[in-house]
C-alpha cells in the first residue's frame, strides 16, 4: 500500500497541512520542522503527488528547453548541465528539438506553456519581436541571443573572435575568410562583427562567405570558395563548419595548417579528434545550462501565475527578472594553425597583433569558464 501524507504527519508528528507546504512552499516551515518531515518521508519512501501540488501552488515543477538541433555536438553538454541543475531543485525538463525552424520553435512555446512552469529557449530563429511576445506567455530565459528587457545567458563569442583573429593575425596571416552561420543567428552577427573590427586593427583583409548550415555539410560545401578566394587564415562560426572544411580541403589537396590555417568555434568533442587537432574557441555550454536554469527559477518564484485551491483562484507573484549574464570564452590553440606568409614581419603602418586575452594552449581538458553579470 502507498505512503500517504498521513502516514508522513503522523510519524513527524505535525499537520497535514505542515507536511504539504513542506513540499509545496518550504520557506513557510520552521528549518528543524522541515528537516524531521523530510526525514521522516524519506524513511517511509514518500514521494508527494506533483499534479496535486500543482493544482494548490500553480507550479508543474517542469521546465522545457527548446534546442536548435539537437544533433549538433554543441547542445548536449549544455542540455545534461541544465537536467543536472533542475534536478538539484526538483524540476523535471523536458526537451524539444526545432531543426533550426523559427515555425517549430513558436508551436514548442505555445505548446508548453501550459505544462512547464518556464521555458529555455537556446539559440532560438524566432524574431525578437515574436520572443518578447511569447515571455508574456510563459516565463522565458534566452541563451544565445541578447534581448533588451529579457533574462539572457550570453557566451562572449565577440572576444572569442577577437581573440581567434589575434591569433592568426600574430602568425603572420593577412588574407582571412570567416565562414558565416545561419540567417538570424545572433551569435553569427556577434562572429562577424568582432573578426571585422580585429583584422582591421590588424591590417589584415577579412573574406566573409555566408549565410551557412551551422553543420559540417555546411562547412564542407565551402572548401571550394576558400581555395578561389585565395585566403591562407579561416574563422568557422562553429566546429562543425571547421571539421567539415577541413574534409573539403584535405579533398581539394589543399593542406592544413601548411597552406590553410582553420579556427573554430565551439571546443567540441570532435574538435580533438581531427587530423589535424582543431584550433577552437571554447564555449562554457555546461555553465550556460546550468545558468539558465537558475534564471528561469528565480523568475519562475516572480512571474505572475494562478494558483488553484479551496475553489479560489490567487495571483502568484507580480515581479520579472531581466537578468543578462556573459559567460567568458576562451582560445583553445592546436594543430590546425600555423605560421603565414607575413609570420616575423609586420605590413606597413600597422601594429603587430598581441596574444588577445583569454587565450591558452590546450591542456587536454574542457574549459570550466567564470561568468560576469552584466547590464541588461
Amino acid at each position: 500500500m502507498p505512503v500517504t501524507i498521513r502516514d508522513v504527519a503522523r510519524a513527524s508528528g505535525v499537520h497535514i497541512s505542515t507536511v504539504s507546504r513542506t513540499f509545496s512552499a518550504p520557506h513557510l516551515v520552521n528549518p528543524e520542522t522541515r528537516v524531521r518531515v523530510l526525514a521522516c518521508a524519506e524513511d517511509l519512501g514518500y514521494r508527494p503527488n506533483r499534479a496535486a501540488r500543482a493544482l494548490i501552488t500553480g507550479r508543474t515543477h517542469n521546465i522545457g528547453l527548446i534546442i536548435a538541433d539537437i544533433a549538433n555536438p554543441f547542445f548536449p553538454p549544455l542540455i545534461k548541465a541544465a537536467e543536472s541543475q533542475a534536478r538539484h531543485r526538483d524540476y523535471h525538463v523536458f526537451v524539444a528539438d526545432t531543426n533550426e525552424d523559427a515555425a517549430a520553435e513558436e508551436e514548442l512555446v505555445h505548446a508548453l506553456a501550459k505544462q512547464v512552469d518556464g521555458v529555455l529557449l537556446c539559440s532560438p530563429r524566432m524574431s525578437n519581436s515574436l520572443i518578447e511576445q511569447l515571455s508574456r506567455e510563459v516565463p522565458l530565459v534566452v541563451v544565445n541571443r541578447q534581448l533588451a528587457g529579457l533574462p539572457c545567458v550570453l557566451m562572449d563569442v565577440g572576444q572569442g573572435a577577437r581573440s581567434a583573429i589575434e591569433h592568426l593575425a600574430g602568425l603572420g596571416h593577412r588574407e582571412m575568410a570567416l565562414l558565416g552561420g545561419p540567417r538570424g543567428s545572433w551569435t553569427s552577427r556577434e562572429i562577424r562583427r568582432a573578426a571585422s573590427a580585429a583584422a582591421r586593427a590588424a591590417g589584415a583583409e577579412l573574406t566573409v562567405l555566408g549565410p551557412n548550415p551551422p553543420t559540417e555539410t555546411g562547412g564542407l560545401a565551402q572548401a571550394e570558395q576558400v581555395r578561389r578566394a585565395g585566403v591562407t587564415a579561416v574563422l568557422a562560426y562553429n566546429d562543425l563548419m571547421a571539421i567539415g572544411l577541413l574534409e573539403g580541403l584535405d579533398a581539394l589537396g589543399v593542406r592544413v595548417p601548411q597552406e590553410v590555417s582553420v579556427v573554430g568555434v565551439d571546443d567540441i568533442s570532435l574538435s580533438r579528434l581531427t587530423r589535424p587537432k582543431l584550433t577552437t574557441v571554447a564555449t562554457p555550454t555546461a555553465a550556460a545550462g546550468r545558468t539558465a536554469v537558475d534564471m528561469l527559477l528565480q523568475q519562475d518564484t516572480d512571474f505572475p501565475r494562478t494558483a488553484r485551491g479551496g475553489g479560489a483562484t490567487v495571483a502568484v507573484g507580480v515581479r520579472r527578472t531581466t537578468a543578462q549574464v556573459m559567460l567568458q570564452t576562451e582560445l583553445v590553440i592546436r594543430d590546425s594553425t600555423a605560421p603565414g606568409p607575413y609570420a616575423g614581419r609586420e605590413r606597413p603602418g600597422t601594429a603587430a597583433a598581441g596574444p588577445g586575452p583569454h587565450r591558452r594552449a590546450d591542456p587536454g581538458n574542457p574549459v570550466v569558464a567564470a561568468g560576469d553579470v552584466v547590464a541588461s
